[in-house]
């Protein structure tokens, strides 16, 4: 037993002490790793030509997520530099948009691309929070004024929810979706056959169509909910005030 660890060739470990010894020292993590990774392609005997196509294969097979990444600081020196206070102000120059209004139809442009696989133009740090959340809720102060926290949390809740439902109901219809794949693989697996992923994502439409239905109707009352939660709100100040002069 002790023989054949001895006659391990440990070599290929070599980059996880670079990696410690890198993030110890607190020098930059990008390119820790890549040293890292050279050092182990060299040890386990790569010539440079293959260790180059090894990188740009890899790099391309998870550029998703590496542009996901890129995404967040971006959308992070935008709100620093006053993009939610720009989508405020031009909703606050539109006199007919609504909450309600607004919300409708982003989850009708949302689901709508979800079932036709695009993903990526909405999302919770892309689009709800710096925008879709702030145009909302400016919606409702031109109407109302000055609005309660609890008010604005519930605005930015069914934000929120919008982005989740659409997206959750309209990415089924997308057949090359890794769920209806899965599916599709399940089936098969266990000696179901003759589904498709297009029969998958055909019957999925009828679900998205129902959940675009149901949601709008919530949307459609939830006007009515803030003008009451308002005018809950300024009778519950308008009492407190009497007690504070009384």
């Amino acid at each position: 037993m002790l023989t054949d660890l001895l006659a391990l060739n440990y070599w290929p470990l070599i980059g996880i002490p670079v990696v410690v010894l890198g993030f110890a020292l607190k020098f930059n993590p990008l390119l820790v790793v890549t040293l890292a990774g050279l050092i182990t392609g060299w040890a386990v005997g790569m010539d440079a030509a293959t260790l180059l196509e090894t990188f740009g294969e890899k790099f391309l097979s998870s550029r998703q997520l590496a542009s996901f990444l890129l995404i967040l600081p971006v959308i992070a020196l935008l709100e620093r530099h006053g993009l939610r206070e720009r989508a405020k102000g031009w909703i606050a120059t539109i006199k007919s948009a609504t909450t309600a209004r607004i919300l409708s139809l982003y989850f009708v442009v949302r689901e709508a691309s979800a079932a036709l696989g695009l993903l990526s133009l909405g999302g919770h740090a892309q689009t709800v929070r710096p925008l879709l959340a702030p145009m909302a809720e400016a919606a409702a102060i031109n109407a109302y004024g000055p609005l309660p926290k609890p008010i604005r949390d519930k605005i930015a809740a069914h934000a929120a929810a919008c982005d989740n439902v659409a997206m959750f109901f309209g990415e089924d219809i997308f057949i090359a979706f890794g769920a209806v794949l899965l599916m599709d693989a399940f089936l098969k697996e266990n000696g179901i056959q003759g589904i498709e992923p297009l029969h998958i994502g055909l019957w999925a439409i009828p679900t998205a169509v129902a959940a675009l239905i149901i949601h709008l109707f919530r949307l459609s009352r939830l006007e009515a909910g803030i003008r009451r939660d308002i005018a809950q709100w300024r009778a519950t100040e308008d009492i407190d005030q009497q007690g504070a002069e009384a």
